[in-house]
């Protein structure tokens, strides 16, 4: 059942019963191997080495997982990722840098909007709004996005996983905006080991700006929620870029331990990087993040984040306040 880890060790193959203690040491273990590789590595081998670490996370573990246990996918009729969702409490993406696993229900829509400020290192801060998403269920396992926003600062904003474009450290302000269009689809739900899994593909085309390329982005993200309600999503995200002629790829691993206090209240705490590849000028951005969100009602809710930056490319700090409504 969804939910529950537990097996019965009895039958051959299974795993045993995972304890709070077990997945805390876990997921711990795991963020302290990546900060001291990509501490002790050098960037290019960071950026290498990071990106092949989380595709194995999240691409061999539900597949060494399915051979072991039957698996409920869409081709085989099983209703994936969020058919309980329209009874359940809203699940935004921008809760997190890393975005939920689970879809907006048939015939549901969600609008999710924030505001974002980031205080960068040696350039003007830079302010993000009203990062408008509308989600709408084309059915349980597939949703449709639109979404606009508008960017003016000193460099790009890592909340949306983009990449500082000014590394001369030159004085000035930036200004653009763009629409967002893709969708959404649940590909897996959770079975014991088997992770609930989503994938995301979306368009970004600038509005207003210096820039004038359409960017794609591609974000796979899998996810276990426990018995005891903490979750613990992982995601690869992988996107377009280009600042004049340079055009380059950006990769963005990310984690999050999402952690249920009370009945309303939910605090989480992230990891989550953004590398160039094939950039002129490479560059590497950690964070960590953590937050916490309110449920005002079953549909509604108000959420807060920061994060602060653990190299030097990286911002000193970001906040961000936004919330999210289903109808």
């Amino acid at each position: 059942m969804a939910g529950d880890l537990s097996r019965n060790t009895e039958q051959p193959g299974n795993f045993e019963t995972m304890s709070i203690e077990s997945s805390c040491r876990a997921f711990l273990h795991g963020c302290s191997v990546a900060l001291a590789i990509q501490i002790v590595l050098p960037r290019p081998a960071v950026l290498a080495l990071t990106v092949r670490l989380v595709s194995v996370f999240l691409v061999l573990i539900p597949i060494s997982a399915a051979a072991q246990y039957p698996l409920r996918s869409l081709l085989e009729g099983g209703t994936a990722g969020n058919g309980e969702q329209a009874e359940d409490e809203i699940v935004t993406d921008r809760d997190s840098f890393t975005p939920s696993t689970s879809t907006v229900g048939r015939q549901r829509l969600m609008v999710e909007s924030a505001y974002s400020m980031i205080d960068n290192r040696h350039v003007p801060e830079t302010h993000s709004l009203p990062e408008l998403v509308v989600r709408y269920g084309a059915s349980d396992w597939l949703e449709l996005r639109f979404g606009t926003n508008y960017e003016i600062g000193g460099t790009g904003n890592p909340v949306s996983a983009n990449i500082p474009d000014n590394l001369d450290e030159e004085p000035g302000l930036e200004e653009e905006s763009n629409v967002s269009y893709g969708l959404k689809i649940a590909l897996l739900e959770q079975d014991d080991w088997i992770p609930e899994v989503a994938a995301m593909v979306q368009a970004f085309t600038p509005t207003a700006g210096e820039a004038t390329a359409t960017q794609m982005a591609v974000t796979y993200v899998s996810g276990w929620t426990f018995a005891n309600g903490w979750t613990w999503d992982s995601a690869l995200r992988y996107s377009t870029g280009s600042l004049e002629e340079d055009q380059f790829n950006v990769w963005s691993p990310s984690t999050v331990l999402k952690v249920p206090v009370g009945e309303r209240w939910n605090a989480h705490i992230e990891y989550f990087g953004i590398f160039s590849d094939g950039r002129d000028r490479e560059s590497a951005q950690y964070y960590v993040s953590p937050g916490v969100h309110y449920l005002i009602t079953r549909d509604w809710e108000l959420g807060v984040r920061l994060g602060a930056g653990l190299n030097d490319q990286s911002a000193n700090f970001f906040t961000n306040v936004g919330g999210g409504y289903r109808f």
